[in-house]
């Protein structure tokens, strides 16, 4: 990963902070966006202490002026970009007749819609004359369903489609694409009022677990691609 540019959107907390610190730890250069900048500026500061090259920008997925505003300081600071993660989203677990249909809007546009436009401007401003990656998070529910996930449900299925269309469309291109579907990760997903789901987070995933398989994924060698990764906590979660 020695000098890889590594754009991470989402970076300021969960998976994509834990992301940010493995690949810099392997040598990347790591840029950290999120809508709240100062979060992530405190994540870039600690890997810059510890000896790492990461830096902080703020970005609003939802707003095409402000993604592509982003990938314009990247290439033009850094470089080309060699690897997208999007580890931006938000949940919503409840009840389909009690969801407020602005929360279910507002689900769609970030998670949908904010991975349509970020993934379509960031891709414009990557390498393409050698391999890069894109990584994308549907999670176990854009693979399977449970009671009460409806509206979430649907916005990961979506990211799924998405992503395996785009393998489809761009299998000449040196691009490389892998979906992970990971089960309950003790992330601040959990601690929205929108998740209306008692769980055991000590039973989770751990973020650093994650990004170390996003590292693996990443450093595939050659043409090999990871397509997709499924993980899942060994003991139950929920309450």
């Amino acid at each position: 990963m020695k000098g890889k540019i590594v754009l991470i959107v989402g970076g300021s907390g969960g998976i994509g902070s834990a992301t940010a610190r493995e690949l810099a730890g392997a040598g990347a250069k790591v840029v950290l966006a999120a809508r709240n900048k100062s979060k992530a500026e405190e994540v870039a500061k600690e890997i810059n202490e510890r000896g790492g090259d990461a830096y902080a920008i703020a970005v609003d997925v939802t707003n095409s002026s402000s993604v592509q505003t982003m990938a314009e300081e990247v290439e033009s600071s850094l470089g080309k970009i060699d690897v997208l993660v999007n580890a931006f989203g938000q949940g919503l677990i409840q009840p389909f007749k009690e969801i407020n249909p602005e929360d279910a809007r507002e689900i769609i546009d970030v998670n949908v819609y904010g991975t349509f436009l970020v993934t379509q401007i960031v891709m414009k401003h990557m390498k393409s004359d050698e391999p890069s990656n894109v990584i994308m998070f549907p999670g176990t529910m854009g693979k399977y369903v449970m009671k009460n996930v409806s509206v979430y449900a649907a916005s990961k299925f979506a990211i799924q489609g998405f992503t395996k269309a785009l393998v489809e469309e761009l299998r000449r291109e040196k691009v490389k694409f892998t979906l992970f579907y990971l089960g309950g990760v003790d992330t601040p997903f959990w601690d929205d009022d929108r998740v209306d789901m008692r769980v055991k987070k000590e039973m989770m995933l751990s973020p650093k677990d994650v990004a170390r398989s996003v590292l693996s994924a990443v450093m595939a060698p050659g043409t090999a691609v990871v397509n997709e990764i499924v993980m899942q906590p060994e003991s139950h979660q929920l309450v």
